[in-house]
């Protein structure tokens, strides 16, 4: 009677160990180029090779860090995708809102319909979507970028705040309502500080989603000085397959930052929850 719980354990170990060797290789999967980006952006002689550099050096920080190569694009960057994640979420709240607190037959085919449009390929869109630029003259112009951009994310952004937005009470809109204010009140006062975790996961996805966009401002935006860092990373790639590492790994650290710096920035939103909801139970 004994041997069989035995048996299980051991069986039990070994499924440990094998999940534990499956997540340590899919760890090794992302810390691997993590770190080759580290150490090659300290190393002048970089190459594909992970390797403690001989002599560390910020020569390659100092080589891009130029207005051609870092400053403008990085501002392209920032208003871009900043106006674009800005519109995106606003857009989202407003039509979330109907679709979170009113009950109609054609609210879960439009939901749907919703979904499916985040399953388009951005790339089966980009030839009429830039047919209709030429016709309308907004190719090589940045706020028609941002809007495209902003358009492309909206139907994921609708859809994840509406999911939050239904974990708001409406008896407390109720009360607001009770004491004379307006729906946009209520959105604006009751609605979206109560869901600000989810105003906030939609910011980071939708501003990570288009900070790392490539294929939208290559083909929409010409003249250099317009170009965002995505696009601007192009640089660091020869005619001939030739490839600064050093350089690239120290671009690619900084064109990071910013993402990092709004996730640190608005994390401290994410711990917070629908604390309210409690005053309205009893």
């Amino acid at each position: 009677m004994r041997a069989v719980p035995a048996r299980r354990t051991r069986r039990h170990k070994r499924r440990r160990l094998a999940a534990d060797a499956a997540l340590l290789v899919v760890a090794a999967a992302f810390a691997v180029p993590l770190l080759w980006l580290l150490l090659a952006s300290l190393d002048s002689e970089a190459d594909l090779r992970v390797r403690v550099p001989g002599s560390a050096t910020l020569d390659n920080f100092s080589a891009v860090l130029t207005p051609d190569i870092t400053y403008t694009p990085m501002l392209n960057s920032l208003l871009l995708c900043g106006s674009s994640t800005l519109l995106t979420v606003v857009c989202a709240a407003l039509a979330a809102y109907p679709l979170s607190r009113h009950r109609s037959r054609l609210a879960r085919p439009y939901l749907l319909t919703v979904l499916f449009t985040t399953c388009l390929p951005i790339t089966a869109v980009m030839v009429p979507v830039y047919g209709l630029f030429v016709r309308v003259d907004l190719v090589d112009t940045t706020y028609g970028t941002a809007l495209f951009l902003a358009t492309s994310q909206l139907p994921f952004a609708i859809w994840l705040m509406k999911n939050f937005m239904d974990g708001v009470p409406l008896a407390l809109e109720e009360a607001a309502w009770t004491d004379g204010a307006s729906m946009p009140q209520t959105l604006v006062r009751v609605v979206l500080p109560l869901m600000g975790p989810g105003v906030a996961v939609v910011t980071i996805y939708t501003f990570i989603m288009l900070w790392g966009n490539f294929f939208v401002p290559f083909m929409l935006l010409l003249t250099p000085d317009k170009l965002p860092a995505s696009v601007s990373i192009l640089t660091f790639f020869g005619n001939h397959g030739s490839v600064v590492y050093g350089e690239l790994a120290a671009f690619s650290i900084l064109y990071s930052t910013p993402v990092l710096l709004l996730y640190v920035l608005i994390a401290r939103r994410l711990g917070g929850g629908f604390a309210a909801a409690g005053g309205v139970k009893g």
